[in-house]
């Protein structure tokens, strides 16, 4: 075997290796759904927004909710945890949160999901960002 064929060997087994150890992170994204429009200031308690889940981790037991509005950080929207047994949906009315309510134009929010272990171990987490309205 000549050199070049063996450093592509190699480099195909360095690349096979790399890419057979490498798991999909844990991700989430969110949709606002039927939302009704709120830019007074004063949220309203709302169902959940739907949740699709990517690559949760095993073991997962439960999923940790929070939505933080990034322009004002200190305000708290509060979430929710659910019981998770798999699947990549997580449906309105699973917990209910005060709904984005921006005072005046627009602000980005972001709701970050923590998956726990049956003890409450976190697995991993994950994060989705949108602006409201």
């Amino acid at each position: 075997m000549n050199h070049n064929a063996t450093k592509s060997i190699c480099l195909a087994a360095a690349i096979s290796l790399g890419l057979a150890g490498t798991a999909a992170a844990f991700s989430i994204s969110f949709s606002w759904g039927n939302l009704k429009k709120c830019t007074s200031g004063n949220p309203n308690r709302v169902a959940n927004p739907t949740f699709k889940l990517r690559s949760v981790p095993d073991g997962t037991a439960k999923i940790r909710f929070k939505m933080k509005d990034l322009n004002v950080p200190s305000y708290n929207h509060g979430g929710g945890t659910v019981k998770y047994s798999g699947g990549s949906t997580i449906a309105p009315g699973a917990f209910k949160y005060k709904s984005p309510c921006p005072p005046s134009g627009s602000h980005n929010y972001e709701w970050s999901a923590t998956a726990l272990d049956s003890k409450g171990k976190k697995l991993g987490q994950a994060k989705a960002r949108k602006r409201y309205p």
